[in-house]
Parts: C-alpha cells; sequence; structure tokens
C-alpha cells in the first residue's frame, strides 16, 4: 500500500493476453474436464495434492519475498537491478520484479524484446548481439517508440556495421545505445583484449545512429571467486579505457554484469571504475533469484554470504520458490522408486531434482526426506527416486522435488499455479517461451 491507497497486485493478470488464456484438459497440468479463463482459476477452490501430477507451482509468499529482498540488496549496494526476464518468460512476473524497484527487464533474443514490449516494458537490455536484418531492425524498430529504452551489445566491428546499417535503413534520428562486451578467454561472447575491445568502442562511436553507451560483461560461466573478480576488473579497464578518449556519447555510463552466480562481486568491482566523467549506473542483471532454488543457486548464495561479509545483506535470505510434485507410480525393487516427473516437466542441465517433503496418500500433512534420498536420473516421463529399502515409499505418495535450475524449468510449463503457504491455488501465471 502507499498512502493509504491499496496498489493492483502485479500479479494479476489484467491483460486479456494473460487473463483469457484457455485453459482445459489440452494445458498441461489442468484438470481433465476443466474448461475456463486463466484467470478464473483463483476462484476454484483447488488445492494441491488435487491436481493431476507432475505439476510446477510457485510458493507466492516466497516468491513475493525474493522479488522484494533482491531489490532491497540493489539499493544497499549501489546497483540498480535489471532482471534477466529469460528466466521466467512471464509477464507477470516482470511486473512484480518492476514493482519492487527493478530498474528494467533483461532479454537475450528479438522474440524475448517482443513479449517485453507487447506487456509493457519501458527499459530492456538486449544483453545479446543483434545478428541478421530481422534481429538489427527489431532493435531499430523498438526505439522509435521515444518511451522505450533499448540497450543492445556489441563485441565485433562486424556486429557493429550491422547496427550500423539498421540504423541507416532505419531513418529515425534517435540513436541505439549499444554496450561494448568483453569477453573471458574460452567463454562466451565478448571481445577478448582491451585492443580489440577498443576498436569496437570507437567503431560505436563513429557510427551515425549509435551511441556507445557502457561496457557489459557475463561472468556466470566462471567458477572461482578470484576469476570472476579478475574479469570484472577487465570491464572497469576497458570503461576506463574508453573515458579516456572519450568515447561515450550518453548521458550517463552503464556498467553491467551479473547471472544469479556471482552477484555479490558485482558492486564491489564495478565501483573499481572510478570517475569516467560522466555518471555511472552499475547494472546487475541476475534472474533466478525471483525464485531461487534448490541445489547450485542455493549452494552459491550460502558461499557468497560467507565470502562477502562486508556487503550490505538484507534480512533473511533467498528462498526456493519453485517446486514440482509428482506421485510415486511403482516401487519395482527395494529402495528404487519411479516417480511421475522427468525430463519433460523439470529441469535437469545443472543437476538432477531435490526430493524435498513426502505426503502420504490421504494425508494432508508431509513429511522432510532425508539426506539419503536421491534422484539419481530422469527419463522423458519418469525419475529415479533412490532411497533406503524401508518400505517407507508407498505407490500413490506423493513427492515435492526442489528444481535445481529454474530456467529449464519455467520453459516446460505454459502455465503454472500460483499457490498459497496452505498450498491453495490463487492465481497463475502463463509464460511465453
Amino acid at each position: 500500500m502507499t498512502d493509504g491507497i491499496a496498489l493492483p497486485d502485479p500479479l494479476a493478470p489484467r491483460d486479456e493476453a494473460i487473463a483469457g488464456f484457455a485453459l482445459d484438459g489440452t494445458v498441461k497440468g489442468v484438470k481433465p474436464g476443466a474448461s475456463l479463463r486463466l484467470d478464473q482459476i483463483g476462484a476454484q477452490g483447488w488445492a494441491l495434492p488435487e491436481m493431476p501430477l507432475p505439476l510446477a507451482v510457485l510458493r507466492t509468499d516466497r516468491m513475493r519475498h525474493n522479488a522484494r529482498w533482491m531489490a532491497d540488496f540493489a539499493r544497499r549496494n549501489g546497483l540498480s537491478l535489471c532482471p534477466h526476464g529469460k528466466t521466467t518468460m512471464a509477464p507477470q512476473i516482470w511486473a512484480l520484479q518492476v514493482a519492487e524497484g527493478a530498474w528494467g527487464i533483461t532479454v537475450a533474443t528479438s522474440h524475448q524484446l517482443q513479449v517485453a514490449r507487447r506487456f509493457g516494458m519501458k527499459r530492456v537490455i538486449w544483453a545479446n548481439q543483434p545478428i541478421g536484418t530481422i534481429a538489427v531492425d527489431a532493435a531499430l524498430g523498438a526505439i522509435a517508440d521515444p518511451e522505450f529504452d533499448l540497450y543492445v551489445l556489441a563485441d565485433s566491428l562486424a556486429v557493429v556495421e550491422g547496427l550500423a546499417a539498421g540504423a541507416a535503413r532505419s531513418g529515425h534520428t534517435r540513436p541505439l545505445n549499444v554496450l561494448l562486451e568483453v569477453g573471458a578467454m574460452g567463454g562466451r561472447t565478448g571481445a577478448r583484449t582491451t585492443k580489440a575491445a577498443l576498436e569496437v568502442a570507437r567503431a560505436i562511436s563513429a557510427a551515425p545512429g549509435l551511441s556507445l553507451a557502457g561496457v557489459e560483461a557475463f561472468e556466470g560461466l566462471l567458477a572461482e571467486t578470484r576469476d570472476v573478480d579478475a574479469f570484472l576488473d577487465t570491464l572497469t579497464a576497458t570503461a576506463r579505457a574508453c573515458a579516456a578518449e572519450s568515447l561515450f556519447g550518453s548521458s550517463e555510463i552503464l556498467l553491467t554484469a551479473g547471472g544469479s552466480a556471482f552477484f555479490d562481486r558485482i558492486g564491489p568491482r564495478l565501483a573499481e571504475a572510478g570517475d569516467l566523467g560522466l555518471p555511472v549506473r552499475r547494472v546487475l542483471r541476475s534472474g533466478c533469484y525471483v525464485t531461487h532454488d534448490s541445489l547450485g543457486y542455493e549452494q552459491n548464495y550460502r558461499r557468497m554470504r560467507k565470502e562477502s561479509l562486508t556487503l550490505d545483506w538484507p534480512v533473511g535470505d533467498l528462498r526456493p520458490a519453485m517446486e514440482v510434485w509428482a506421485h510415486v507410480q511403482s516401487i519395482p525393487e527395494p529402495g528404487r522408486a519411479i516417480i511421475t516427473c522427468g525430463k519433460r516437466d523439470i529441469g535437469f542441465d545443472t543437476g538432477w531434482p531435490v526430493p524435498l517433503r513426502l505426503i502420504r496418500v490421504g494425508d494432508k500433512t508431509s513429511m522432510p526426506f532425508g539426506a539419503f534420498h536421491k534422484v539419481t536420473g530422469m527419463n522423458d516421463q519418469h525419475g529415479y527416486l533412490i532411497g533406503p529399502a524401508d518400505g517407507l515409499l508407498r505407490v500413490g505418495d506423493i513427492v515435492v522435488l526442489g528444481v535445481a535450475h529454474p530456467c529449464t524449468t519455467f520453459d516446460k510449463w505454459q502455465v503454472i499455479p500460483l499457490v498459497d503457504e496452505q498450498f491453495r491455488i490463487t492465481g497463475a501465471i502463463r509464460t511465453f517461451f
């Protein structure tokens, strides 16, 4: 609430493309025989575990907490938050992130850019190189809207040439903001040397229709904190070199980095850029925080809390907000249960799902799994849950799984129910993968 006025719930589906989305038995996770709009799902009185399984769910209170927590972290540490929208591809969740204070939304493809524009995002970092006429023209077409701000990346003279040609085709005078991307040897995109980066920066600065707006990097593929720090120092050194040649053409300089594995390093390292002659905005692009997870990002978060004791951390912690529920389908051997959740239902690219809780058939209470129960593999529609041969598991039991990677779980579901802490379905989000 603001000054006693109740604000609209960002998660509420107000756009007809979301609110009116038809839910019936052809939509994964919807009860057979059901026929309703997405904005009617919260009024059905449905609750877990009464739904067809497997089913991905979002614990709304935890997700709201995470959105508020990360926005607070950014504010406390002198950062602007521009979370990666590809994590969820859910405009309702983007709206929640912006409502909690996010500066903008990050995308990676022209399709994601179109979704962001369609659902009202006003500031976007396209953290990738627009390649080909269609992608370049999408970028230039977007900035024809004077109320829409866009930043794209370039790491080579070839990319700059393509963007400059697009600017010439567009015919309008507003320059396209371009971020110089620096990269690490053996990594992903990005200029590999200061010399190469400066050549690209000079080309951007000199190109009609383009403006060098800052320097960007992605550190998330690096494994060690010291390597991340050294890489981010390359970013700031490159920014200083660009400033020394007066190559920046915007009113403020963006320095931006950040996956979800090292978000603690971004503020301190980017602050090392010092005085660049123009106002500097340090932008964090982490996306997975909004649901967090039960494996990789949770482990990284615990490491960050130990390593970065001098940061201004908000009260509390990030909390896993996404779960996938499944049935025990078969117990063909002692200690080996087959569950109804496979690679079509939950991410597996960074590790197998984590068994969290067991719900007995007909019982509304749950019990936590111990360390001896593990998912050891999955097929398309089956998972292998291994544990003690003690008869604990029974056919029909419900297994609640924590996700190991939010990005590759979201993209398996068109619609994901929102649940309260009593696991009653209060609404749903629609994804646009």
